[in-house]
Order: C-alpha cells, then sequence, then structure tokens
C-alpha cells in the first residue's frame, strides 16, 4: 500500500473490506497507540491486550467510519474510552493503583535503528539520571485522576491542539483547558514542585 495514503482514504477502502488497508493503518499507528495506553495504564502486558482490542474495535467500526474529523482523533477517542472503560471497574482500579505504586514505570521500548552511537551521545550517568526522571513522572502521572491523566498525554506526548483533545474526550475546549491546569498541578504536587 502507497504510504502516503491518507489514513481516512485507508479506512474507507478497510470499510469495503480491504484487510491490506487495514493493515496498513495497523502498521502506521500500532505504535503510538500501544503507547499511548501504555502511558495511561503503566501496564506493558495489558497495553498490548487493549491495543489489539483498540484496533479490533477501528475494523468492526469500519462501515460505519464516516470521515468528518482526522482518523487519528476518531481513533485516539477509541482508544481513550478503552482506557477509561478499563479503570472503570473497581477490581481493575485497584490492579493499576498497585501496579504504579509498585513498579519503576519505564517508557515502551523504541526502536533505536541501529546499533552505532552517535558521537553526541548522553553520558551514562546522564542516561540514568533520565531514567529516574522519567520513572518518577510516569509514576506521578499514574497518580493523577484519569481524565486529566489523558488530556496530558494527548498534549505532552502526542501533541494534539485543545481542539483534537475536546474531540477525543467529547468535552469542550474550556474543559480540556481546565483539565490541563489542574492536571499540570497535580503533576507538580506529585513531583515535588519540582522542575526537572
Amino acid at each position: 500500500m502507497d504510504p502516503t495514503t491518507p489514513d481516512e482514504l485507508l479506512m474507507v477502502r478497510a470499510a469495503q473490506g480491504d484487510t491490506s488497508a487495514f493493515e496498513s493503518l495497523v502498521l502506521r499507528h500500532q505504535s503510538s497507540v500501544l503507547s499511548l495506553i501504555y502511558r495511561f495504564t503503566g501496564d506493558r502486558v495489558r497495553a498490548e491486550d487493549l491495543a489489539q482490542e483498540a484496533f479490533l474495535r477501528v475494523w468492526k467500526a469500519a462501515k460505519s467510519y464516516e470521515p468528518q474529523a482526522k482518523f487519528t482523533t476518531w481513533m485516539y477517542r477509541l482508544v481513550a474510552n478503552l482506557c477509561l472503560n478499563e479503570v472503570k471497574s473497581p477490581w481493575r482500579k485497584r490492579i493499576l493503583s498497585l501496579h504504579w505504586l509498585g513498579s519503576a514505570v519505564s517508557q515502551p521500548e523504541e526502536e533505536d535503528g541501529g546499533n552505532e552511537i552517535p558521537d553526541n551521545a548522553p553520558s551514562p550517568e546522564d542516561v540514568l539520571l533520565a531514567r529516574e526522571r522519567s520513572r518518577r513522572v510516569a509514576a506521578a502521572l499514574g497518580s493523577v485522576p484519569k481524565n486529566q491523566r489523558l488530556a496530558l498525554i494527548l498534549k505532552c506526548y502526542y501533541g494534539l491542539s485543545y481542539e483534537e483533545i475536546a474531540k477525543v474526550l467529547d468535552c469542550s475546549v474550556s474543559a480540556v483547558d481546565s483539565l490541563l491546569v489542574r492536571g499540570k498541578k497535580n503533576l507538580q504536587k506529585k513531583l515535588g514542585h519540582r522542575k526537572n
């Protein structure tokens, strides 16, 4: 499939039963979907299961999909709903909170594209400090209320605009602004007001 084919067209083709178009969508977006879910849950195995569920829902919804917004905005809304439903269950909520408290959360593994170390590679000490900072931020993020957490992830890690986040979370732009302000304040409290 042509890599320049827009997502929306691939989704229209998938609705017509074109499995290669759907596979192209999965290949394009699987790492961002997995990363979003992982950042929300802090549980790699559960994130993989939910990512599969997300793409299954994309496939099932293909026939009713109407390209009114960017495909990624539509897809992130589906993923956000999955994440929010994940924490609604009291049992799942307890498991997730224990996971966040008990683990040294790291970011999903990224492919480095090779084994060569660039000249400007960080020192081992810098790498350890960055990992610790990342672990602390991820742990603090896990304790922020779920809507604030999703808004922060979509803004900080995915660069979505306030309008796009509003569509994903099905709320107003002013509500997104409020979620982000409160979320940042909560993160600062959890991190002890440190600016790292």
